[in-house]
């Protein structure tokens, strides 16, 4: 029997986030490769407690088909939360649940562009999101980011040459995999460069509960006038990332066309792991938790900075950010990346190649991606001496 690929397909590689993430199953591999929140920080009594109660009290509505839309209560909660916590909605906006976060660009990609047509992304970005707009057949044209945030004059030459884009994808806080914050001055230019080039942004926001140093910046949805801004979120940081349940925020007048791709996709997002959520803030302080999960993460966050300061600091370069989970490190213009990043891995040290967040991932990169939040604080140490270890033979 033959058969073929699609063409979209056909010439897709799979993340290498992914990838690297299989060999850190390997015993004593201390994985800086991850993205995954510290276990710490997984409130679990809190879920079995939850899931207890709905499965003993009312089983059958919590394994039925769901609405599409979401689970209401849930759909509702979220509307209030996102309004007192960051502006964010109104009643021009609607509240739709999702199977985790990649899922709002999945239907963002369905609804608001097509094949052929152009977006617009910093570069680097998420894989998983540029893996998503490659699946759809976009054009990527990428915009280089400065410490704080997407380059503004570079974004508007890149609107200007490509006046077909459909739309603009950022990650304003603590960028994955760049580690930056968007500044409110380069997030009103970014909206005024949008509202006048008729582009939608796709605001991308699964790291903003996740701030340990410096202040909140406004939603760039919090001051979206035109209904132009989707904005997406997510429990994967602040609950549990394998419950898959995000949201997005979207314009009414989109939100027939996201509810039907929403539908095309997987019918809905399952109903028990919405009511987990709708129940925990029903009867946890859930702005409370966050508080605390960020105290992990700042002490998480300063144990690796501090070790790369101590044994690569004639090695690697970076911008201390001020919250998330990754650091974007910069290797020597005159050291091959993928060889020190192979060459970690023979002392069982997992780390990701920067070029795997590129548009075209095949253009020489310096950078690796590091993440603090899944090794525990002993291996932090560790791994980051024997990365120290490993520069002294690419010095040489």
């Amino acid at each position: 029997m033959s058969y073929s690929i699609s063409k979209k397909f056909a010439g897709m590689k799979p993340s290498a986030t992914r990838e690297i993430l299989k060999v850190t199953s390997q015993p004593g591999m201390i994985a800086f490769a991850g993205g995954s929140p510290a276990v710490d920080a997984f409130p679990c009594e809190e879920v079995k407690t939850l899931a207890n109660e709905i499965l003993n009290e009312d089983p059958v509505s919590a394994l039925v088909y769901g609405v599409s839309e979401g689970y209401q209560p849930l759909r509702d909660t979220v509307k209030k939360w996102l309004k007192e916590r960051e502006n964010v909605g109104g009643d021009g906006d609607t509240v739709l649940i999702t199977a985790g976060g990649t899922q709002v660009m999945d239907l963002a990609s369905r609804v608001l562009a097509s094949e052929g047509d152009t977006v617009i992304c910093e570069e680097p970005s998420f894989v998983g999101s540029l893996n998503c707009f490659r699946s759809h057949g976009f054009k990527l044209k990428g915009v280089p980011i400065d410490d704080d945030g997407m380059n503004i004059e570079k974004l508007e030459e890149v609107i200007k040459a490509n006046p077909d884009a459909k739309f603009i994808y950022t990650i304003p806080n603590f960028q994955n995999p760049g580690g930056t914050t968007l500044s409110l001055e380069k997030r009103k230019k970014m909206y005024e460069l949008a509202k006048e080039n008729n582009l939608v942004i796709v605001e991308d926001n699964p790291y903003g509960n996740l701030r340990v140093a410096g202040e909140d910046v406004p939603a760039i949805k919090s001051f979206d006038t035109e209904g132009i801004v989707v904005y997406a979120g997510s429990f994967s940081k602040i609950l549990a990332p394998g419950i898959r349940v995000a949201y997005a925020v979207v314009p009414n007048k989109m939100a027939p066309a996201f509810t039907i791709a929403k539908q095309v996709s997987d019918v809905h997002t399952g109903v028990i792991n919405q009511m987990i959520i709708s129940r925990w803030f029903d009867e946890y302080d859930v702005n409370a938790h966050i508080e605390e999960i960020k105290k992990i993460y700042r002490k998480k966050l300063n144990l690796m900075c501090d070790a790369l300061d101590e044994y690569c600091k004639d090695f690697i370069t970076y911008v201390r950010p001020e919250g998330g989970l990754f650091i974007w490190a910069k290797l020597p213009d005159n050291v091959d990346m993928i060889s020190y990043v192979k060459r970690l891995l023979d002392f069982k040290v997992a780390v990701v190649p920067g070029s795997s967040f590129m548009i075209d991932d095949t253009a020489p990169c310096q950078y690796i991606r590091l993440n603090f939040s899944t090794p525990s604080d002993e291996n932090i140490v560790k791994g980051v001496k024997i990365m120290g270890e490993v520069a002294k033979e690419f010095i040489k």
